[in-house]
């Protein structure tokens, strides 16, 4: 994927779901992974040209693993003119060494979310971006259906009312290939994920049993999105 069809998906999803005001100042929460990087791009592309005026902060939760190196990503952000900020954390001691987890999945969620969420407020933030592209829309829909028994996936727009932040999906309508295209086109600082439970969830589950619905039926993924647009769930309407 080149730059500009990047530019095009991530346009389209702003203005079908408004999902950026004039004076917005928006923060790009940034993992190290090829998906929130592609991300930064994006939207520190558009910020030259869109019609709404808005400013941006790039955020890491460093969450203390070893061997979690940024400084490739801090040059880039340099190269970006986007400010870099690193939150740094004991999350990873307190799961692994302290609780002990198993299942550690869900907690750092939560502890990641409140690290970052307030961070977001000292740097006067009122939305965070995250970079959930069209196979994570897809596989959530999937995990809340088989182990939850709903219909449901996060939309491109959320109010969170405890942390007065809004959370924007930019990338709902770019295709994990798009972004491992973009990835490997732009040559993208990708930091690995050190966390032992990476790989190892219910979501890569999901992600392998949709890959092969797709390869039996090819544009599986296109039909499973397009139903999820227009299965009245809350907060998936066009805004027109």
């Amino acid at each position: 994927m080149k730059l500009q069809q990047l530019y095009s998906h991530t346009r389209k999803a702003l203005d079908d779901y408004q999902l950026i005001e004039a004076g917005d100042k928006i923060a790009v929460a940034i993992s190290g992974g090829k998906d929130s990087l592609t991300l930064l791009y994006a939207l520190s592309g558009l910020r030259r040209f869109y019609p709404k005026p808005f400013e941006l902060e790039a955020v890491t939760v460093d969450l203390g693993y070893e061997g979690f190196h940024l400084e490739a990503i801090q040059k880039l952000c340099d190269e970006l003119e986007v400010p870099y900020h690193i939150v740094y954390t004991e999350i990873a001691k307190i799961l692994f060494e302290k609780r002990q987890e198993s299942s550690p999945c869900s907690l750092c969620a939560k502890m990641r979310k409140g690290a970052l969420n307030n961070a977001l407020k000292d740097l006067g933030c009122n939305k965070v971006a995250y970079a959930h592209h069209m196979d994570d829309v897809i596989e959530t829909a999937f995990l809340s259906m088989i182990f939850e028994g709903r219909f449901y996936s996060f939309p491109p727009k959320t109010y969170l009312e405890d942390s007065n932040l809004t959370v924007i999906r930019p990338m709902i309508y770019v295709s994990e290939a798009e972004v491992k295209g973009f990835q490997n086109k732009y040559q993208l600082p990708v930091v690995k994920n050190p966390c032992p439970a990476d790989g190892n969830t219910k979501r890569e589950y999901v992600k392998q049993l949709i890959r092969q619905m797709n390869f039996d039926h090819p544009g599986v993924k296109s039909r499973l999105f397009h139903a999820i647009q227009n299965g009245n769930i809350p907060d998936w309407s066009i805004d027109i």
